[in-house]
């Protein structure tokens, strides 16, 4: 994306708690510190990084509080309590810039049903269909090929990118990001097997999203049996996830990439899941547990702690133990084979 920043607009954009030196140059771009030149930003997210600052060629770096570094000359040095988080202002002003805001109003090849309320400011794409007795309420943005389902209600300001399906009579809460290929309300996956025969059981029930939730593209959120899946305020879910029916998961979670939660399971607040982890269903995961990626959880008991690793899942610190003495196995079964040997020389004099 193209932008220009001079310092003064830096500085009045972001709000630095402190500034160290100054620069001449405009800003054009951001890369890392060690890949950043003359006229490019750059910021320290991770402290593993600090012998990068002293080395980096960028105009001006976004550090945090505490840091005793002094910039070059033509170099600045910009003071947060959190640099990535200023960095994500940045970047937010440079999409609002750059980006395209698709027109207010409905598109001539969108398909709307008559029974359907849409509210203020409203922009709908090309070929969206919108079924009956949907409601659409102010601001809200649906964009090229969505689906909407008959008696689906979306809040304000919520934003659905190109090919997201809503399915009947789910509900979507204000602000929420759905992005592309997203399916919510998807049929939950129940059968009851007769005679070596899997019959379906139909999931009549719906999917609640609460306000402020993004969930990353190609998710899909299993629609509940008989009541609601939900999806608690504010929490953030990555690509490829999957969500079964029946399940509640609280407030202020963050789910990483390639997670499935199975039927039925309850997740506390601001619960923390790792890549590609894997929940059986009908357990309880208590609030602010944080489990390591390409765990398998099975079930959960208090004296497990807060924080979880391994296939199966155990306290933290027992897993890192189990992994480093699982890999001193080979040179333990040499010993016992030495040790044998040894015995059976004792026994044979």
């Amino acid at each position: 994306m193209n932008f220009s920043y001079e310092l003064d607009e830096l500085i009045d954009l972001l709000v630095p708690r402190k500034v160290i030196g100054h620069t001449s140059f405009s800003i054009s771009y951001i890369e890392s510190l060690t890949k950043t030149k003359q006229r490019g930003i750059s910021f320290l997210g991770n402290p593993k990084y600090k012998k990068d600052v002293a080395t980096s060629q960028a105009s001006v770096i976004l550090l945090p509080m505490g840091l005793d570094l002094t910039p070059k000359e033509n170099q600045c040095f910009l003071l947060f309590d959190n640099p990535s988080l200023a960095l994500g202002k940045l970047c937010r002003d440079i999409e609002g810039k750059n980006c395209h805001h698709p027109d207010v109003g409905t598109h001539p090849e969108a398909i709307i049903d008559a029974t359907v309320s849409i509210g203020q400011n409203v922009s709908i794409g090309p070929h969206v269909i919108i079924e009956s007795n949907a409601t659409i309420a102010d601001n809200v943005i649906i964009m090229a090929g969505c689906y909407i389902g008959h008696g689906v209600k979306i809040g304000n300001n919520s934003v659905l990118y190109p090919s997201v399906k809503v399915m009947d009579f789910c509900e979507i809460g204000s602000r929420v990001t759905l992005f592309s290929g997203v399916v919510i309300g998807s049929d939950g996956f129940g059968y009851e097997t007769m005679d070596g025969t899997h019959e379906k059981i139909p999931q009549i029930g719906n999917v609640v999203i609460e306000d402020d939730v993004d969930v990353g593209t190609n998710t899909t959120i299993d629609r509940a049996r008989f009541s609601h899946t939900k999806v608690g305020k504010g929490t953030k879910i990555d690509n490829l996830v999957q969500i079964g029916h029946n399940v509640i998961i609280g407030n202020g979670c963050l789910i990483a990439a390639q997670t499935g939660i199975a039927g039925s399971t309850t997740i506390g607040n601001h619960v923390v899941i790792g890549g590609q982890v894997g929940i059986a269903g009908h357990i309880n995961i208590p609030d602010e547990v944080m489990i390591a990626g390409k765990s398998s959880v099975a079930n959960y008991k208090p004296k497990m702690g807060k924080i979880l690793r391994g296939n199966p899942t155990m306290p933290i610190n027992d897993a890192n133990l189990f992994y480093v003495l699982r890999s001193r196995i080979p040179n333990l079964f040499d010993r016992v084979l030495k040790l044998e040997e040894s015995l059976r020389e004792l026994l044979s004099k």
